[in-house]
This record gives C-alpha cells, sequence and structure tokens, in this order.
C-alpha cells in the first residue's frame, strides 16, 4: 500500500479570521503526521467576522496552494460531524496557552463523548507563532499597523484591500 492509501486524515477546523502564520505552520506539521489535512472554515452566521466565509475559503486556498494532501472546505455545524461528513479520523487543534488548554480539552471531551472514534490532537505553536491570533492580527489592521509579520502575503493584502489601506 503506498503512503497516501495508509495515510490519516485529519480536519483542522477554525473561522481562520484571517488565516495566519501560525495557522499555516500547523497544517504544514500536521500534515508530516497525517499525511493529509482538511482546513475546514467555520461558516456561523452567528459569528461576526471581518470576511466572509467565501473569502476566507479562498484566502486559505491561495495562501496553502504549495502544500501536498491540503484542502480547504467550508464547513458547518460542530466539527466533530463535519469530520464524520469528510472522513477525517482525528480533529486538529493549536493551543497557545493555558486558557486555551482549558478550553480545548472541554471541547475535545465533549466531541469524544459525542463521537469517541474522532480524536484530538494538539499542537504546540512554533515559538516564532505562540503570541499570533487571527483576534490579534485584526486589531493590528484594523489600528493601521502592518500585519505582514504575522500573515500569509496574500492576506496581508486582503487585509489591505478591506480597510482602505
Amino acid at each position: 500500500m503506498s503512503h497516501s492509501e495508509t495515510a490519516r486524515h485529519a480536519l483542522f477546523p477554525g473561522t481562520f479570521d484571517p488565516l495566519t502564520l501560525g495557522h499555516v505552520d500547523l497544517v504544514r506539521r500536521a500534515c508530516q503526521l497525517f499525511g493529509r489535512v482538511t482546513v475546514g472554515i467555520a461558516h456561523n452566521a452567528a459569528k461576526k467576522t471581518l470576511f466572509s466565509a467565501e473569502e476566507r475559503v479562498q484566502l486559505a486556498r491561495e495562501a496553502l496552494r504549495g502544500l501536498e494532501g491540503v484542502e480547504v472546505v467550508l464547513i458547518e455545524g460542530l466539527s466533530v460531524h463535519a469530520a464524520e461528513r469528510i472522513g477525517a479520523h482525528v480533529l486538529v487543534r493549536g493551543v497557545r496557552s493555558g486558557t486555551d488548554f482549558d478550553f480545548e480539552v472541554q471541547m475535545a471531551l465533549t466531541n469524544r463523548a459525542m463521537l469517541p472514534r474522532i480524536d484530538t490532537v494538539f499542537f504546540v505553536p512554533a515559538p516564532e507563532f505562540a503570541h499570533v491570533s487571527s483576534t490579534l492580527v485584526r486589531q493590528i489592521a484594523e489600528l493601521a499597523g502592518d500585519p505582514a509579520p504575522f500573515v500569509p502575503g496574500n492576506v496581508a493584502k486582503a487585509l489591505a484591500k478591506k480597510l482602505g489601506r
């Protein structure tokens, strides 16, 4: 059997508003571990986002284009149900801090109670991205700062355009 036939499939769900270099690093590392990673862009009408779901999908596809085994899709509803729909065996989540960890463990336990066959794997960010969050990037961009050190080039351009800079 080839590697692709035996490769595990992971879902990395999130809002990605916007996608950061930390997200890209996590996707790259998840690919090395699982072979196949689907980045699930969450569409939650109740959540106010800077970029529309379609824009976030397009930005992620552009930023991740060079990574083999990566797909970007729009997901709705619970992440664990999305994982089941696309045939993923694992949910991938990034944890930057103890606060993130506490929240993510609760979520992982709840997901496991709903669908025990889908597990959650936590990734700790690379040190250079440990402080970066989409919220921080949006704040920098909205306050006329330069988000370029924290996001892929296409995302920096899209932020500038979106905010009229």
